[in-house]
């Protein structure tokens, strides 16, 4: 079936009427026919310790559900990932009900599991109001806040995974034993990688590429850049298709940020581009000969550091500058830092080069000539555990402060920033991002900008759920860590 762009971006925080209702049940009425085969469709959203939650209706339920929506608690804002509940001021105990609305545009079917649709949900009230907690409405608005501002964004994340060969209890025996990025590991994991890459494929993702990572047992896919809304969903659809697959092959995938102790972890690398509708006067680079009139990229073509224009500049610098608060939404569990180690291509400092993997954001330009269309930037420090339209939502906010204040970048680092001295750093301004979770939720809960997009009952709900996490992995060691949190993610 096919995936149209996303329509939660054209109702950010609208409540529902009336006429919402028919349509969005007129909507369902025009699918139900040819989704006769299937048992029923999947309704989804991400929680704020990044675990995907679900209800399910028959094929014939949906267009009910479409027009009042499915209920769900608004308790599970504050599940944990072993899945025990703490309470925040907004949000916690067992009164209350919310609606789950799925968004039909972004319907498609799961190839790696047959009888299965999947769409992702807003949550509305029981009043047909927006939850205010709800990740994807508050991605479409900031979305819509840039919009208004001639801008939009592109973006994609990178999803890693590792795979075991036990049963996902208590151990992790890697898949695969071949050298990193080798030959050797597609050989292993021949028919398990041809099937994956067919049910993406099947399900509408498009692919850029795919290849075998560093760690053992751990693989990596990257996919084209979509609006943002889209990216996070396919963020989504991506892992639960990986998830699916991998279990038909009989093994078991771990998007945790730390797999085992002693290894390397898993990463969710964020690739972003700004771009503006009307083309910028004055730009470095003339367009590409057959180029046609359109959106603008604003990572190149400027006269700033390796091509960026003051505009991209300023987005990059708005992003830099909130790393540390960033942190709490983009690397949200205790075992993430395990993962933010100094030398391990991380992003630990919070610095930005050029091509350099060590940065906390790497600036990509791509190829000559096709620099108009690939020149972005890679956010390096977050991770899998994330909820990916909640994190997306404060990258756009904090990018949005960024273009707002004219916000310039510091100095382009082209070196590890590990193998400065301390006196270095502190002369080019390089700090060392949060070592631990109570440091980032710290950072974040003192931010103005994400608490004035994101709202009150987010920032205390995020902010409750992981000192929750941090005290309920207070007296553990790494090993305990990772070995309880392995296949939560």
């Amino acid at each position: 079936m096919e995936r149209n762009d996303s329509g939660a971006a054209r109702q950010a925080f609208q409540p529902l009427d009336a006429d919402d209702r028919k349509r969005m049940a007129a909507h369902a009425a025009r699918l139900v026919p040819e989704l006769e085969d299937l048992a029923g469709v999947v309704l989804g959203w991400v929680d704020t310790s990044g675990i995907t939650r679900i209800k399910t209706v028959p094929v014939p339920r949906l267009e009910h559900a479409a027009e009042w929506g499915v209920g769900m608690a608004p308790c599970f804002d504050v599940f944990l990932l072993d899945d025990s509940i703490v309470a925040g001021e907004y949000i916690g105990g067992p009164v209350g009900d919310l609606r789950l609305h799925p968004d039909l545009d972004r319907l498609v079917r799961l190839a790696a599991l047959p009888g299965w649709a999947w769409a992702p949900v807003t949550r509305y009230t029981q009043e047909g109001t927006v939850h205010p907690l709800d990740s994807r409405a508050l991605l479409a608005r900031e979305v819509e806040r840039l919009a208004e501002l001639g801008w939009s964004v592109r973006g994609a994340f990178e999803i890693e995974w590792s795979l075991s060969d036990d049963d996902g209890t208590d151990h992790f025996t890697p898949a695969c034993k071949g050298p990193a990025y080798s030959m050797t590991r597609l050989s292993e994991l021949n028919r398990y990688l041809r099937d994956l890459l067919d049910a993406l494929t099947e399900t509408g993702v498009s692919i850029d590429q795919l290849h075998p990572e560093y760690a053992p047992g751990q693989y990596e896919l990257s996919f084209a850049a979509e609006d943002p809304v889209g990216a996070a969903d396919t963020a989504i659809l991506v892992r639960e298709t990986i998830r699916a697959v991998s279990l038909d092959h009989g093994m078991v995938a771990s998007f945790s940020p730390k797999v085992l102790a002693d290894s390397v972890g898993n990463g969710g690398h964020i690739h972003l581009s700004l771009w503006r509708d009307e083309p910028a006067r004055g730009r470095a680079e003339e367009p590409v000969a057959g180029a046609v009139d359109g959106p603008v990229n604003m990572m190149t073509g400027g006269h700033g550091p390796f091509g960026l224009t003051a505009e991209g500049e300023a987005f990059a610098a708005g992003i830099l500058g909130r790393l540390s608060a960033l942190l709490a939404i983009g690397a949200p569990t205790v075992s993430s830092y395990l993962r933010l180690i100094p030398s391990h291509w991380a992003g630990v400092f919070g610095c930005w080069g050029l091509e350099n993997r060590e940065a906390a954001i790497r600036l990509v330009t791509g190829a000559v000539g096709d620099r108009g269309r690939a020149a972005n930037i890679e956010i390096k420090c977050f991770d899998e555990a994330a909820n990916p339209h909640l994190l997306l939502a404060a990258l756009l906010a904090a990018g949005r402060a960024g273009l707002a204040a004219k916000a310039a970048l510091p100095e382009p680092i082209a070196v590890d920033p590990a193998s400065l001295s301390d006196t270095e750093r502190i002369r080019l301004g390089i700090e060392q991002l949060p070592e631990s979770l109570a440091e980032a939720v710290a950072a974040f809960e003192r931010d103005e900008v994400l608490a004035e997009a994101l709202g009150p009952e987010v920032i205390d709900t995020v902010a409750t759920v992981r000192r929750g996490e941090i005290e309920l992995f207070a007296q553990a060691s790494p090993e305990q860590i990772t070995e309880s949190t392995r296949w939560r993610h």
